[in-house]
């Protein structure tokens, strides 16, 4: 039997409905809120919701042989897995914004309010630009309106946000996108069952 870490949310939903049309069918999955896991032995395929940045460390650990997880998570996170497709779901980017206008002259250390620490400081250190790492949870738009930041490290959809509080993308850093990973024991143990369910996911991306 499979076990499938599947990303609470919208995104989750999509991932769920692409893993039952591609032959991993699981009656209740989509319709109970309040349970977190589901089974269905005839399909081989047990089910558990969690957290979306929880996915890698269910799938590094070995609780979940396959899960699903934005590329922006796993560059974050780093785990130990395989990364093995790009599902195509979920785009968005990860970018640089700062108020309308704003111009870094380089004079003293950038102030960076983000929720992805490990991805600011690599993009930065990249560019040989000395940053101070703001870490914030949530409303990451709010710290350079109050002078907290100088610029947030964010994702970015439509960008209709940053719009509405008179923010602006300066640069990006990386597409973003929904990605198939595995645990590196289970591709050794469950060789088949897992190429067989890369491959049928494989066959659904874009329909």
């Amino acid at each position: 039997m499979l076990n499938i870490a599947l990303p609470k949310g919208r995104l989750g939903e999509r991932v769920c409905r692409m893993f039952e049309a591609a032959g991993y069918p699981c009656p209740g999955v989509l319709e109970d809120q309040r349970r977190l896991v589901f089974e269905n032995p005839a399909a081989g395929v047990r089910y558990f919701w969690v957290k979306p940045s929880d996915v890698p460390i269910y799938v590094e650990r070995g609780a979940a042989d396959l899960g699903v997880a934005g590329k922006d998570v796993l560059l974050e996170a780093e785990p130990d897995l395989y990364e093995l497709l790009d599902l195509e779901l979920g785009r968005c980017r990860m970018a640089v914004a700062a108020p309308l206008g704003y111009r870094d002259d380089g004079d003293r250390t950038l102030r960076v309010a983000t929720k992805y620490p490990r991805i600011a400081d690599r993009y930065y250190a990249g560019k040989g630009r000395e940053i101070d790492i703001i870490r914030l949870n949530g409303s990451i738009e709010l710290a350079p309106l109050l002078g907290l930041s100088d610029v947030i490290v964010d994702i970015v959809e439509t960008g209709t946000t940053l719009k509405e509080n008179d923010l602006a993308v300066l640069e990006e850093v990386f597409p973003v996108s929904a990605r198939l990973v595995a645990n590196k024991a289970s591709t050794k143990f469950k060789t088949a069952e897992i190429e067989q369910a890369a491959e049928r996911m494989k066959g659904q991306i874009g329909r």
